[in-house]
């Protein structure tokens, strides 16, 4: 964390961020959050994560104490006050104070300035490994705090050298824990329909493309039959999947299309941020 965050309506000293043990952020796990980058001090697709994060709170019920502009405005003193060139910023918005602790209350707004890691470049470069969990993850198209089983499940991935896991249920998945999923084949793109949160670095990524692009209902069977899969994500932009379980994709390698759809993005952020 870097030292300056805006809690309480103010901007403080990240350490003295409080949470009442109360909150239905803590005794519940119910609360909404979003992140995006800082890139060349400017914070990257600001626009699309705030549409986001304001229609998360309208959907969930928590009420949001300040306009979109008062929010653009809390961004870029945030990034003043911690000199964050390159890193990446978290809003998080508590489910507040409940009478009867359970229905939303006044919900509490944080802003959290963090530095950022990357995954390592020979991930990128070789690949990773994902676990199948079936699993829909609860209200997908909300960026909810609710991660607790992932979270739990994260030990398993580890032992057995996955990056991530890949949700699938009756035969069809939808997204990785922090990531959206997509395959190539026969020269086209699939991406899931359902069940997926609606990414930023996902909807960019669909309009980089220069093939057919396919949003549909997405099997099992096919995913693992697939030439190439990769997950995008904002901590991530692009990582090739070159493993599922024990089953390698395609050639077992990153595969063109992936490394080209990667290749496109950074230009684009390059485009985004010039000085």
């Amino acid at each position: 964390m870097k030292p300056y965050c805006f809690a309480d309506g103010q901007f403080v000293p990240t350490q003295d961020a409080t949470l009442h043990a109360s909150d239905l952020g803590l005794i519940r796990g119910y609360g909404i959050f979003d992140f995006f980058r800082t890139v060349n001090y400017q914070p990257l697709f600001l626009e699309d994560y705030l549409d986001r994060f304001i229609r998360s709170a309208e959907k969930t019920f928590i009420p949001l104490p300040y306009s979109r502009s008062e929010l653009k405005e809390i961004v870029s003193e945030l990034i003043q006050k911690n000199d964050l060139k390159a890193g990446g910023i978290r809003m998080v918005l508590s489910g507040g104070m409940s009478e009867n602790h359970f229905s939303p209350g006044k919900g509490k707004l944080f802003l959290f300035a963090e530095e950022l890691i990357f995954p390592a470049k020979e991930k990128y470069e070789q690949g990773i490994k994902l676990l199948t969990l079936e699993h829909v993850r609860p209200i997908a198209s909300i960026k909810t705090t609710n991660y607790a089983l992932a979270v739990w499940h994260s030990h398993i991935w580890k032992e057995q050298g996955a990056e991530d896991v890949l949700y699938h249920q009756n035969g069809y998945v939808s997204e990785s824990s922090r990531s959206n999923f997509f395959i190539v084949k026969n020269n086209e793109i699939i991406t899931p329909s359902e069940h997926i949160l609606l990414g930023i670095t996902r909807k960019n990524i669909l309009k980089l493309a220069d093939i057919p692009v396919h949003i549909r209902p997405l099997t099992l069977k096919e995913t693992l039959e697939a030439d190439e899969a990769f997950i995008t994500s904002t901590t991530k932009i692009l990582l090739p999947v070159t493993q599922i379980d024990e089953q390698p994709i395609g050639t077992g390698k990153p595969g063109p299309i992936s490394l080209d759809l990667l290749k496109r993005f950074k230009n684009l952020e390059s485009e985004l941020t010039k000085a």
